[in-house]
């Protein structure tokens, strides 16, 4: 298990948050695996807000039918606020 740090903007942090949101769609430049933790820190007009969620990432989809190319979709579950 590994733990991410990852920024986030408001609208995005907020629907996570309330679990509207239980997907990240992120650039694949790290080896993001099943069980990782994404620490999301909000950021708004570049300034990070001090508000922080964690996500448990539980599925990893990389297929190239349906991701851009350098990019997957992570489904994920509040782990904690």
């Amino acid at each position: 298990m590994t733990q991410h740090e990852l920024k986030i903007l408001p609208e995005y942090f907020v629907a996570v948050r309330d679990g509207i949101k239980k997907f990240e769609v992120r650039k694949d430049d790290r080896p993001f695996e099943v069980g990782d933790i994404l620490c999301l820190h909000e950021i708004n007009c570049g300034v990070l807000t001090g508000r922080t969620i964690k996500a448990e990432v539980t599925y990893v989809l990389r297929h190239p039918d349906y991701c851009k190319e350098g990019y997957c979709i992570l489904s994920i579950k509040v782990a904690q606020q």
